[in-house]
């Protein structure tokens, strides 16, 4: 499967989650990508998101 090149408008919308502390896969839900995907763009922007398992403990 081809992946779909990130717009800019995704990237800041990313910048946003990371900033309120969104978990991993509730960025994934609404930007419409997989959890692997937004970890991806995450390392590559300097981003930390916790997955929703992580943040229970």
């Amino acid at each position: 499967m081809a992946r779909k090149p990130w717009s800019f408008k995704e990237d800041r919308r990313l910048m946003e989650l990371a900033k309120f502390s969104t978990s991993l896969e509730d960025a994934a839900k609404q930007l419409g990508r997989s959890p692997n995907a937004i970890k991806r763009m995450a390392l590559r922007l300097g981003l930390v998101l916790k997955s929703k398992a992580a943040k229970k403990s």
